[in-house]
């Protein structure tokens, strides 16, 4: 399911086009993803997130 409402990373300003209107970069869905406890990858994200530091 997408969400309508976006963020701009870099000004932080929300809209709901694919790109800020005040300085032109792609805006991000700002909802975090949806947590299952079937999910089977979960340890591999983790790990992700924990070892880029």
């Amino acid at each position: 399911m997408k969400h309508l409402i976006r963020k701009c990373p870099s000004c932080n300003t929300y809209t709901l086009k694919h790109e800020c209107p005040k300085c032109k970069t792609p805006t991000t869905d700002p909802h975090p993803p949806k947590y299952s406890p079937d999910d089977k990858y979960v340890r591999y994200r983790i790990a992700d997130r924990y070892s880029e530091s």
